[in-house]
């Protein structure tokens, strides 16, 4: 289970601290490693803060968006201490363990960090299923990114270290939850249908968009609904054309 899950570092500004998060998700049995943009990598900062995981460094990808790195996902969690608006659902690295416990059918799972100064975005965040947080010390919260790493791949370690491999009666193809590239494209047809019917209005197209990203993530879609929606958001633009 711990090579299902993905660790995506967006526009890290430091080379060194994506040497220490390799070397953080080695030590806890992670491997798939995502860059989005870092300002700088390769870098031998990287590779010697790495220390004996260069192995992971060898094998990151690197995206030049955050859409890319997380297609072919199906359970996206955001690690923030903020409250935004719209936010997710907000658990703290046990009960996000303890959740995808529950969900081992919706892999591979990608857990979000943003940049070193500000974290993730909010269209960032927008993007995810959950926020997690570490509940640090409310006076100083300031926790380095590749102790939040480790922090938070602990807990998937305790969690899954002792399983080798999913059972396989536990995947149920039709009720997987779908993957960020496919509500991607339930998405833009709901925009196609919105504009069809003259419901979208242009100068608040961002913000419907990202609400329809908030509500249909919540949703937590699986692949036989998402066939039941594109197959509605059809028959009305069939009706449309007639």
């Amino acid at each position: 289970m711990l090579d299902q899950i993905k660790i995506v570092l967006s526009h890290t500004t430091h080379p060194g601290n994506i040497g220490a998060t390799a070397r953080a998700m080695k030590v806890m049995g992670l491997s798939k490693l995502a860059l989005v943009n870092p300002a700088r990598y390769p870098s031998a900062e990287a590779t010697e803060r790495a220390s004996k995981a260069a192995d992971i460094l060898s094998n990151a990808v690197v995206y030049e968006d955050i859409h890319q790195a997380i297609a072919e996902c199906r359970l996206i969690v955001g690690a923030s201490v903020r409250t935004r608006s719209l936010p997710s659902r907000l658990v703290t690295p046990r009960e996000l363990a303890t959740i995808v416990e529950e969900n081992l059918d919706n892999i591979p799972i990608a857990i979000l960090f943003g940049t070193e100064n500000s974290g993730l975005t909010n269209d960032e965040l927008h993007l995810c299923h959950y926020q997690v947080y570490i509940p640090t010390n409310p006076d100083y919260s300031s926790l380095n990114l590749a102790s939040a790493v480790q922090l938070i791949s602990y807990e998937m370690r305790l969690a899954f270290s002792e399983m080798q491999q999913l059972p396989e009666q536990r995947v149920i193809t039709n009720e997987q939850r779908i993957s960020r590239e496919q509500l991607e494209g339930l998405l833009a047809h709901f925009e196609k249908v919105m504009g069809e019917t003259g419901y979208l209005n242009t100068d608040h197209r961002k913000q419907i968009d990202n609400r329809m990203s908030r509500l249909l993530s919540k949703a937590q879609i699986t692949e036989s609904e998402n066939r039941v929606l594109r197959g509605f958001l059809s028959s009305i633009e069939n009706s449309l054309s007639r």
